[in-house]
């Protein structure tokens, strides 16, 4: 399902790689900043979800127009690692290079 992602990182690398704490790793989860998955019970977000220490950009609103057309969080996820024929690359990798608008815009032709 998630493995195209080439690394996962764990709370605690998210903690080092972002700088913040435990809690506050929690919450970017909680608000949709970030969006993870269980593997083998540890839960992990893709390493291509973060740039130059932070969330991507535009990432959390593509993450809330999925949730809000009816995708699951697996389906996200897929989505967002898997590449879009529109887009000629995977969306996050899209979004990675500054391309929010043209990565909307293909999330919302999949609205149910």
């Amino acid at each position: 399902m998630t493995e195209n992602a080439a690394t996962w990182l764990t709370v605690p690398d998210l903690v080092e790689e972002l700088g913040l704490g435990v809690g506050q790793i929690h919450r970017l989860l909680e608000d949709r900043a970030l969006l993870a998955v269980r593997r083998d019970g540890v839960l992990v977000v893709p390493a291509d979800f973060i740039l130059d220490g932070a969330p991507v950009v535009g990432l959390s609103g593509t993450i809330t127009l999925l949730a809000d057309s009816g995708f699951s969080d697996e389906e996200t996820m897929r989505w967002l690692l898997a590449e879009e024929e529109s887009l000629g690359r995977a969306p996050i990798t899209a979004l990675r290079e500054g391309q929010k608008a043209p990565v909307r815009r293909a999330a919302q032709s999949l609205a149910f």
